[in-house]
């Protein structure tokens, strides 16, 4: 098998948690799947002197690798964001914050700050008998809105989708691990983040038959929940993963 190309395989031992991908890259001599994640990073196994897997908390990386190379000074490092799934039609979320933050982050400007929270709840709806009387659904605004919010989006689209998957600076994620989240007969693939980006981000934005908002395969939409605290006003971006294991 090539795992180079195809960067999947059935792990008999299965993932609970980040803790089991950090134990497996520090025990790397002795697992395959830690090997397989190796060579998928390009890694030759027999340059490789010594690995130490650390769990991040805050970042878009969720496991940082720094790799030792035999006979060399430095030490190479890779961040990964890990995913797990216990559900393949479950949604998992990337990233939620209140529209303000978001506005800090993208400079967003003040006609679409205003529909953003009108759909998220922190404005009040403007019109009559919306169908949830906090909030306005995306296909609730009218047609000029609808075309101010979708085309800011599209001409935002590769910084929004970045940031919501990769992040910034030095923790930027660099690689994606999907892993299901069962005891036995577990799958995992891993891809390059810039492969996830084109994959869940490049298809159309659009407006759902459930009035949210679709950046390709990413929704975006109130975050809802909370037991109705305030908190269920900030704005999420919500994927499935476990997609990418329907990637050919």
């Amino acid at each position: 098998m090539n795992f180079q190309e195809i960067g999947s395989n059935t792990a008999k031992n299965g993932f609970k948690n980040e803790e089991d991908i950090v134990h497996k890259f520090n025990q790397w001599k002795n697992d395959l799947d830690a090997q397989q994640w190796l060579l998928l990073m390009q890694y030759k196994l027999d340059e490789i002197e010594f690995v130490n897997a650390v769990k991040l908390f805050g970042y878009k990386t969720d496991v940082q690798v720094q790799v030792t190379i035999k006979l060399k000074q430095a030490i190479d490092v890779q961040n990964l964001q890990v995913k797990l799934v216990s559900n393949l039609r479950g949604f998992n979320q990337i990233d939620k914050r209140w529209v303000d933050k978001y506005s800090e982050l993208w400079n967003i400007p003040p006609n679409i700050i205003n529909i953003l929270k009108r759909y998220t709840g922190e404005l009040k709806p403007t019109i009559k008998n919306s169908k949830d009387k906090r909030r306005m659904f995306a296909n609730e605004f009218k047609e000029v809105e609808k075309n101010e919010i979708l085309s800011w989006l599209k001409k935002n689209k590769s910084l929004i989708v970045s940031d919501i998957l990769k992040g910034r600076g030095q923790f930027a994620a660099e690689w994606m691990l999907v892993a299901q989240k069962i005891k036995c007969d577990a799958r995992w693939i891993l891809k390059p983040m810039n492969f996830c980006l084109n994959f869940f981000g490049n298809d159309e934005i659009e407006i759902t038959q459930r009035g949210n908002f679709k950046i390709g395969k990413i929704t975006m939409q109130r975050k809802g929940g909370d037991a109705g605290r305030n908190t269920a006003k900030m704005l999420q971006f919500k994927i499935n993963p476990a997609e990418l294991f329907n990637v050919k």
